[in-house]
Protein backbone atom coordinates (compact mmCIF):
# COMPACT_ATOMS: atom_id res chain seq x y z
CA UNK A 1 0.00 0.00 0.00
CA UNK A 2 1.49 3.28 -1.13
CA UNK A 3 1.38 6.45 1.00
CA UNK A 4 1.34 9.91 -0.57
CA UNK A 5 1.12 13.37 0.95
CA UNK A 6 -1.72 15.74 0.07
CA UNK A 7 0.42 17.87 -2.26
CA UNK A 8 1.55 14.82 -4.24
CA UNK A 9 -2.02 13.49 -4.35
CA UNK A 10 -3.29 16.79 -5.81
CA UNK A 11 -0.45 16.98 -8.31
CA UNK A 12 -0.60 13.35 -9.51
CA UNK A 13 -4.28 12.51 -9.01
CA UNK A 14 -4.71 10.90 -12.45
CA UNK A 15 -1.72 8.61 -11.88
CA UNK A 16 -2.97 7.68 -8.40
CA UNK A 17 -6.43 6.88 -9.77
CA UNK A 18 -4.87 4.64 -12.42
CA UNK A 19 -3.03 2.74 -9.66
CA UNK A 20 -6.25 2.40 -7.68
CA UNK A 21 -8.08 1.08 -10.76
CA UNK A 22 -5.29 -1.49 -11.11
CA UNK A 23 -6.10 -2.77 -7.62
CA UNK A 24 -3.64 -0.94 -5.36
CA UNK A 25 -4.87 1.04 -2.34
CA UNK A 26 -3.31 4.44 -1.71
CA UNK A 27 -3.09 6.20 1.66
CA UNK A 28 -3.26 9.99 1.65
CA UNK A 29 -1.35 11.61 4.51
CA UNK A 30 -1.12 15.16 5.83
CA UNK A 31 2.37 15.91 7.17
CA UNK A 32 3.08 12.17 7.26
CA UNK A 33 -0.04 11.34 9.29
CA UNK A 34 -2.49 9.06 7.41
CA UNK A 35 -5.82 10.79 6.81
CA UNK A 36 -7.65 8.81 4.12
CA UNK A 37 -7.44 5.70 2.00
CA UNK A 38 -8.29 5.66 -1.70
CA UNK A 39 -9.61 2.27 -2.77
CA UNK A 40 -11.39 1.01 -5.88
CA UNK A 41 -15.17 0.78 -5.94
CA UNK A 42 -16.52 -2.69 -6.65
CA UNK A 43 -18.24 -2.85 -10.03
CA UNK A 44 -22.01 -3.10 -9.98
CA UNK A 45 -23.19 -6.63 -10.65
CA UNK A 46 -26.06 -6.74 -13.09
CA UNK A 47 -28.42 -9.64 -12.53
CA UNK A 48 -30.69 -11.12 -15.12
CA UNK A 49 -33.86 -13.11 -14.52
CA UNK A 50 -32.95 -16.78 -14.29
CA UNK A 51 -29.38 -16.25 -13.05
CA UNK A 52 -30.01 -18.60 -10.10
CA UNK A 53 -30.66 -21.46 -12.50
CA UNK A 54 -26.99 -21.28 -13.53
CA UNK A 55 -25.88 -22.23 -10.01
CA UNK A 56 -25.23 -25.89 -9.17
CA UNK A 57 -28.33 -27.69 -7.95
CA UNK A 58 -30.82 -25.29 -9.56
CA UNK A 59 -30.83 -26.79 -13.06
CA UNK A 60 -33.96 -28.90 -12.49
CA UNK A 61 -35.84 -26.57 -10.14
CA UNK A 62 -39.55 -26.36 -10.89
CA UNK A 63 -41.78 -23.79 -9.18
CA UNK A 64 -44.88 -25.36 -7.64
CA UNK A 65 -47.50 -22.74 -6.71
CA UNK A 66 -49.28 -25.33 -4.52
CA UNK A 67 -46.52 -24.83 -1.94
CA UNK A 68 -47.96 -21.41 -1.12
CA UNK A 69 -51.62 -22.42 -1.29
CA UNK A 70 -53.62 -22.02 1.95
CA UNK A 71 -54.10 -25.16 4.06
CA UNK A 72 -57.51 -26.68 4.59
CA UNK A 73 -58.96 -26.99 8.09
CA UNK A 74 -58.10 -30.71 8.15
CA UNK A 75 -54.50 -30.01 7.11
CA UNK A 76 -54.25 -27.36 9.82
CA UNK A 77 -55.38 -29.90 12.44
CA UNK A 78 -52.89 -32.48 11.13
CA UNK A 79 -50.11 -29.95 11.54
CA UNK A 80 -51.20 -29.22 15.12
CA UNK A 81 -52.90 -25.86 14.54
CA UNK A 82 -56.25 -26.12 16.29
Amino acid sequence: MRTVNVYEAKTHLSQILAEVEAGQDVIVARNGVPVARITAVAPKVLREPGDLRKLPGWENFVYDPAIFAPLTDEQMKEEGWD
